[in-house]
């Protein structure tokens, strides 16, 4: 789905904005490498504070690049903005950082026809690039149940997976264009999986299932296992590769990496979290955490 320039769609406050700036403080001239553009959020603050850097932006989602293209405009030819995923990238020059913001923005939560969202009707979707790719529906469709009830439980830690991928695949077809199916329906469904009690807590029943779908249509840890593995041999020695995750499924695997990556030595011991102040101002802050690793010189 493409968002025109200036919708205003894509602007949203980016998370840990502080702690992004007080990493990459020391920064010397150079390139910025963000693996995850979103709106430019982070780019433009960092730009901003480092005049030295130049930035190579990737997105796969065009609604994402334009909005971007607008935000970073101030800023010339210092900016290029590529349309890739950062799991497919090979840069033309080391550079003296690397960030990836691994979490969904919440522009994309908020329009109902990307269809990631739980509380918004919309289709069956989930892809980061709307372009390609196999939507939600169409997985709920060729994945058997066993497989499904594995993605639920593996990506979304539910533990009411088998009952669901049953009622699931009870009610399908899900990705028959002909009869197109809704994220209300879905979520509705997986609720009903849940003890009325159950249904009525802080968090919405449907969270895990809709995490794990969006992590297996977009092979979420897939792409994020290539990036750190590649990340580290785009960085100048000294280099600075910081990571924001969002689930344990991903601060796992980049707490992993940084520990055991001979050519990595870890900047932030613990992973980084929002202030009590940003959590409150910014609630999609609360899960997130920043884990920064640098280049060893050689």
């Amino acid at each position: 789905m493409a968002d025109p320039a200036g919708s205003g769609l894509f602007e949203h406050v980016p998370v840990l904005a502080e702690a992004v700036l007080a990493g990459f403080a020391c920064l010397p001239a150079g390139l910025l490498i963000d693996c995850t553009l979103g709106g430019g959020g982070h780019s433009a603050l960092l730009l901003q504070a480092n005049p030295g850097l130049r930035l190579v932006g990737l997105d796969q989602d065009p609604s994402a690049r334009a909005a971007a293209a607008e935000r970073l405009a101030p800023f010339g030819d210092r900016v290029t903005i590529v349309a890739a995923n950062f799991a497919d990238y090979i840069p033309a020059e080391p550079a003296v950082a690397v960030l990836a913001d691994l979490g969904v923005s919440s522009p994309q939560l908020d329009v109902a026809a990307r269809g990631f969202s739980f509380r918004l009707e919309g289709p069956l979707d989930m892809r980061m690039n709307p372009e390609r790719g196999e939507t939600a529906g169409e997985l709920l469709d060729s994945a058997g149940e066993s497989e499904l009830a594995d993605l639920i439980y593996g990506y979304g830690e539910e533990r009411l997976s088998r009952r669901i991928a049953r009622r699931i695949k009870e009610q399908g077809p899900w990705g028959n264009a002909e009869q197109p199916r809704h994220t209300a329906e879905l979520a509705y469904l997986v609720a009903g999986c849940y003890p009325p009690a159950a249904r009525r807590g802080r968090i919405h029943p449907a969270t895990r299932t809709f995490q794990a779908l969006r992590i297996a249509v977009n092979d979420e840890l897939g792409v994020l296992d290539k990036l750190l593995h590649n990340a580290p041999n785009w960085l100048e020695p000294g280099g600075l590769l910081a990571v924001i995750s969002f689930h344990s499924l991903e601060d796992r695997r980049v707490k992993t990496a940084f520990l055991a990556d001979d050519r990595l030595e870890r900047v932030t011991r613990k992973a980084i979290k929002a202030s009590p102040e940003e959590a409150e101002a910014n609630p999609r802050s609360r899960s997130a955490r920043l884990r920064v690793a640098q280049r060893r010189s050689e």
